[in-house]
């Protein structure tokens, strides 16, 4: 049961759920604990950088490449 709870935490803080949410969907009477217990998880600067830029990049090619096919 532990690890299926860190997992759902795990997933929803990849997804850019806020702390303060995940707090609550999880019990926790304190964000601070959601925090320091799954800080961990938390997706650093750099990937939310390179995502971003990899989404950007990666949906415009892939329209201009199904354009440019048909």
């Amino acid at each position: 049961m532990h690890v299926l709870r860190h997992t759902y935490a795990s997933v929803l803080l990849d997804a850019r759920e806020s702390v303060k949410a995940l707090s609550t969907y999880l019990g926790h009477t304190d964000p601070r604990f959601t925090l320091r217990t799954y800080t961990h998880l938390l997706p650093t600067s750099e990937d939310r950088t390179r995502r971003a830029i990899d989404t950007a990049f990666g949906e415009n090619q892939a329209a201009n490449d199904s354009s440019e096919a048909g």
